[in-house]
């Protein structure tokens, strides 16, 4: 019997995403994408659930629908399958006798990608999503093997355009890469269409667009089904159409809820749901925060070739989801009622959230570009805040700008030079050794061919119709300057705290970095002689961690270290309250 078949990208969209092949291919990796388990674990996974016998085409699981069940084939076989182009079943993977079905939705209450039905009489183990816990849990080897083929089902999804929306849209457009970025960090597989490529991707464009009455104004477009489609939508929008958004219950109180999902955050969610809280994490756009945006880490302990920002936060997420940590998005907390315990976060569509302790994660974003007009105008259509493989990909062969002097400078424009004409990193410094780690400065001074340092250099005018086309910048020194044919710059400039929604609710710094420890509470009323911990701000029961946090070390290492410790400060509270 065959055991799988991988589908190809739908044939509906003709200009897409590259479909992986070859020993990267997750496919490739049979013994682990589609493990059989030996007689002895079969055995133990089905003392952990109930054995049903099944007549063909019993329906087990459909798409879209949220915390289905675990099913290990005890006889016959399971055929996975999405809708094709035609709305009928494909079938995509056939899992037989000793496999198991499911994949990284198994770990959260998002809406299931593919359905799951009999393909002929059989008998099968079937786990709810609480005795699948306790298995996973009691049974480590088991859960191992699991864990990698669930991961592998994903990243096969993603390679091979499966289970997959189609956004359609142009290249240089601020709202199509809004809509990819928003997609790849949340890990849900998509393909694109792009109406300004050659003479087959537009054909491809023109015919989906004409096929719902969209015009190429409207764009960019997100086909969610065989007769779904959105046309320019939000992330929150975008989130709740594809099931990505979770249902929160208000009445539930949580014992921990972490307010953003950058690595400090996830490390937080990892200890505190690891230790047998109930935990809820809540990020406004997607995990990794501003570490999701770094093409490569490469001074992170345990990786000495390098991780990709994306890829450390998307094995934290898996990692705390594992043990039972629920990770929201796109849930953005506009105020926090810290009067007294439990306290309520308001959420920006009016959901409200109650929590014994809370743990502020928000971390910090990237200065705006100061002196030069129009910025707002070109952001997402020629100014980013983040190198991922979305933006190199508009970078091919032409020259682009990278401003700022710090690590996450440093690895844009690493990343970028090999696939940009040139790279043009501006600083307003001397140089780069006072802010950058020296591995990247000697890359960086190492490849005089493809990337430019201009110290005491700023950026004075950007130019273009639709999208930024000309750069402009001085050199303050010699008031030299010079117009390069640049559609794309990197803002890498410092760090301004995502702190506004918590003015009068905690103490806040000067530069609005939350102030925690004995900082906390200088000139704040002591009650009963409370002191804060160490991560604790002036509110009892409520910490920071990470960027957030003042006089942190901005290091994606350091982030992790408090998100992890934070939780022997919450378990105190707790236990004192």
């Amino acid at each position: 019997m065959t055991e799988r078949f991988p589908a190809e990208a739908s044939s509906e969209a003709a200009a897409v995403l590259p479909v992986a092949s070859g020993p990267s291919d997750p496919y490739a990796r049979v013994a682990e994408t589609f493990p059989r388990l030996s007689g002895e674990q079969v055995a133990r996974v089905t003392s952990f659930g109930a054995v049903e016998d099944l007549p063909a085409g019993t329906v087990l699981f459909e798409i879209n629908d949220r915390g289905v069940d675990f099913f290990l084939v005890l006889e016959g076989f399971i055929e996975i399958y999405d809708i094709g182009p035609d709305g009928e079943p494909h079938v995509m993977t056939i899992h037989a006798d000793d496999q198991f079905t499911g994949e990284l939705d198994l770990f959260n209450d998002r809406a299931i990608l593919v359905g799951g039905r009999m393909g002929v009489d059989g008998r099968v183990a079937r786990l709810d999503r609480a005795q699948f816990r306790r298995m996973l849990a009691a049974e480590p080897d088991i859960a191992e093997t699991i864990m990698r083929a669930f991961i592998l089902r994903r990243a096969g999804f993603i390679s091979h355009g499966q289970a997959a929306v189609t956004v359609v849209g142009s290249r240089r457009s601020g709202d199509y890469l809004r809509i990819q970025r928003f997609l790849a960090r949340n890990g849900h597989p998509f393909l694109t269409v792009d109406t300004d490529g050659d003479g087959e991707s537009a054909a491809a464009a023109a015919a989906l667009l004409a096929e719902r009455g969209v015009g190429p104004a409207e764009t960019p477009l997100v086909l969610c089904g065989r007769d779904s489609f959105l046309i320019r939508p939000t992330n929150v929008e975008l989130g709740t159409c594809l099931g990505i958004t979770e249902p929160l219950n208000s009445q539930t109180v949580s014992d921990v809820v972490v307010v953003g999902g950058g690595p400090a955050g996830l490390a937080a969610a990892v200890y505190a749901a690891s230790e047998g809280l109930s935990t809820l994490v809540l990020e406004a756009e997607a995990p990794g925060g501003q570490a999701g945006t770094s093409s490569r880490i490469e001074n992170y302990l345990g990786f000495p070739t390098g991780i990709s920002g994306q890829e450390l936060a998307g094995r934290a997420q898996v990692q705390a989801q594992k043990f039972g940590a629920r990770i929201a998005v796109p849930r953005k907390v506009e105020r926090l009622s810290a009067e007294s315990s439990p306290y309520t976060l308001c959420l920006d569509d009016g959901t409200e959230v109650r929590a014994r302790t809370v743990v502020l994660a928000t971390g910090a974003s990237y200065r705006r570009l100061e002196g030069a007009a129009d910025v707002e105008r070109f952001e997402g259509s020629g100014i980013h805040y983040g190198a991922t493989a979305i933006e190199a990909s508009l970078c091919e062969n032409e020259e682009v700008v990278v401003v700022g002097g710090g690590n996450s400078a440093g690895q844009a424009a690493v990343f970028l030079s090999r696939s940009a004409k040139h790279v043009h990193v501006l600083t307003r410094g001397a140089g780069l050794a006072a802010s950058m780690s020296d591995y990247l400065v000697g890359r960086i001074t190492a490849s005089p061919e493809r990337i430019t340092l201009h110290p005491h250099t700023e950026i004075t005018a950007l130019t273009g119709d639709r999208h930024l086309e000309e750069v402009t910048w001085i050199d303050r020194r010699t008031g030299a300057k010079e117009t390069r044919p640049v559609a794309n710059v990197f803002l890498m400039l410092g760090a301004v705290p995502n702190t506004g929604w918590l003015r009068g609710t905690v103490a806040l710094d000067d530069k609005g970095f939350v102030r925690t420890g004995s900082a906390a509470v200088a000139g704040v009323q002591r009650d009963n002689g409370w002191a804060p911990g160490l991560l604790e701000t002036s509110r009892p029961g409520i910490f920071a961690v990470g960027d957030v946090r003042a006089n942190s070390v901005k290091r994606v290492a350091a982030a992790v270290g408090q998100g992890s410790i934070v939780v022997s400060e919450v378990h105190q509270y707790l236990a004192s309250s």
